[in-house]
């Protein structure tokens, strides 16, 4: 068997992680909002047409927070589409996802939906073919508390009390070539510095995130942050970054290490940020916001690979035609591999607790999602419900600086660990919890924990994420293919686990 250490005193940290790492993503694409959050009709729905199934899993996930309308979706969207009587309501072409959206559920619905879901919204403004006084017509709509045309409609439409959102998104992806609205680095920054003048002038206290860059392969990468964020600095809460690893043509070994190109991703932008302060002697600090990650095999759209991003205008589908209402699209089967890389995306996300402060799964629900549902039906929890649901479960507390002492394998990203850990420490409780991921393919391996300054700790806990077959999947006829486990402490005291052979752990000490 293997050996492994992971060294950590209890004087070294990386950072508090924010509750918000946790958070998630809802757009009108696919059946994420029409028969996921919202499908009036159905035997579990409220008055409200909200499936209680779909909220009840929201609240055991504890999402804080959630990015609304989009998504690619924003780039074409007019908010005014989605408010006032709903037999008023225009149907339009979404050219992002050659659906028809029939502008049902705005955002009304969707702010009334995360108060009963008991999370945060955070809205993203159309600045593709939007212009810049709509974005601060709908922070007036949203955020002013009456006496206003934006605001007393509001009101007529139902809510009478503002919404108060506190996070708002300046776009999505304006550096790629299929947004609707593209611009160059240098017009983003100029568009997104007179929306953010006008959005604080209606509400001062809002924090705005900018678009950063997505995409390693785009030839602005990095580029792009640097040019922006010289002149939006100071007018920004967070720098906007996205990141989707895959499956296909890379093989098993390099997809268990995308929590390393992630790393390496995050790291990329936190340098942006330094270097722009650092060169411009910009006084404060601005925190990365990752709205969207996830692993995303794309199963049913015509791209083999990311590096197709480049010069890419459209995304063509080959599970649904095109201008349907709410057609099954993106709707990925994930495996028990996938789960386990999800978990080893989360251990990167704690290992960068001290920059990046919000983070969004990508999507909520049926849409590359956690969450499944059967239209007029029941839901399942997909294979990555569970290590997003331990994440954030027991992910609270000081990220602590670790030092892995371990055999290594090899990957296209170079020499790693055969272990990947996150230590956390959580004050309340007093209680060490660590993830960690076993790459090791063929072999367990002995996982020994070394701690200094945090008292006498025993073993209270091991749940694992692991299994024979990696290719198997949940459904709603099989719900428990893939679930986390909980393994027997033999000896308490004995702070040397042994990890499965690739596998996805959770470790708690106290």
């Amino acid at each position: 068997m293997k050996k492994a250490t992971c060294f950590s005193d209890k004087h070294y940290q990386i950072g508090k992680i924010d509750d918000k790492l946790y958070s998630s993503f809802t757009e009108h694409l696919g059946r994420c909002i029409y028969t996921g959050i919202y499908e009036p009709g159905h035997p579990d729905a409220d008055e409200d047409g909200y499936r209680k199934d779909v909220m009840e899993l929201v609240k055991e996930l504890k999402v804080p927070v959630i990015r609304y309308p989009g998504g690619n979706f924003v780039s074409c969207y007019d908010w005014h589409d989605g408010i006032g009587p709903r037999e008023k309501r225009p149907r339009r072409m979404d050219y992002a996802w050659a659906s028809i959206e029939t502008n049902e559920f705005g955002i009304d619905e969707f702010c009334r939906w995360a108060k009963k879901a008991g999370v945060e919204p955070m809205l993203a403004v159309n600045l593709g073919t939007g212009n810049i006084k709509d974005a601060g017509d709908l922070v007036e709509y949203c955020n002013h508390p009456g006496g206003t045309y934006w605001s007393d409609l509001r009101a007529k439409n139902g809510s009478p009390e503002p919404y108060n959102i506190k996070y708002w998104c300046l776009g999505n992806e304006m550096e790629g070539s299929w947004q609707a609205g593209h611009l160059s680095a240098e017009d983003y920054t100029k568009k997104a510095l007179e929306a953010a003048k006008i959005m604080k002038w209606v509400d001062p206290s809002i924090k705005l995130v900018a678009c950063g860059s997505s995409y390693e392969m785009l030839p602005t990468y990095m580029d792009w942050d640097r040019i922006m964020l010289t002149e939006l600095y100071n007018q920004v809460d967070y720098l906007s970054t996205h990141n989707y690893t895959m499956n296909a043509g890379q093989g098993i070994t390099n997809f268990l290490a995308a929590y390393k190109q992630l790393d390496n991703h995050i790291k990329n932008s936190a340098r942006v940020i330094e270097y722009v302060k650092a060169k411009n002697h910009f006084n404060k600090d601005i925190k990365i916001c990752l709205d969207e990650w996830n692993v995303w095999n794309f199963q049913d759209i015509k791209l083999d690979s990311l590096d197709e991003l480049q010069g890419l205008t459209t995304f063509e589908m080959t599970s649904a035609g095109k201008w349907e209402i709410a057609p099954p699209i993106l709707q990925e089967k994930y495996s028990l591999l996938d789960a386990i890389v999800v978990g080893g995306l989360g251990i990167t996300l704690l290992n960068n607790a001290d920059v990046v402060e919000i983070a969004c799964l990508a999507q909520l629900v049926n849409v590359i999602a956690p969450i499944t549902t059967i239209k007029n039906g029941g839901l399942f929890k997909q294979a990555i419900y569970h290590p997003f649901h331990m994440l954030s479960r027991y992910g609270h507390g000081i990220t602590m600086k670790t030092i892995v002492d371990a055999p290594v394998y090899h990957c296209d990203l170079g020499d790693l660990p055969i272990v990947e850990p996150a230590l956390i420490y959580n004050q309340e409780s007093d209680e060490v919890r660590i993830f960690v991921l076993n790459c090791d393919r063929e072999e367990e391996v002995e996982f020994a924990v070394s701690l200094q300054g945090y008292g006498n700790k025993k073993v209270k806990k091991h749940l694992v994420l692991d299994g024979n077959d990696y290719e198997i999947r949940n459904s709603y006829e099989n719900q428990n293919h893939v679930v986390m486990k909980e393994l027997e402490i033999k000896d308490e005291n004995n702070l040397q686990i042994v990890l499965p052979k690739m596998s996805w752990n959770v470790i708690i000490l106290s």
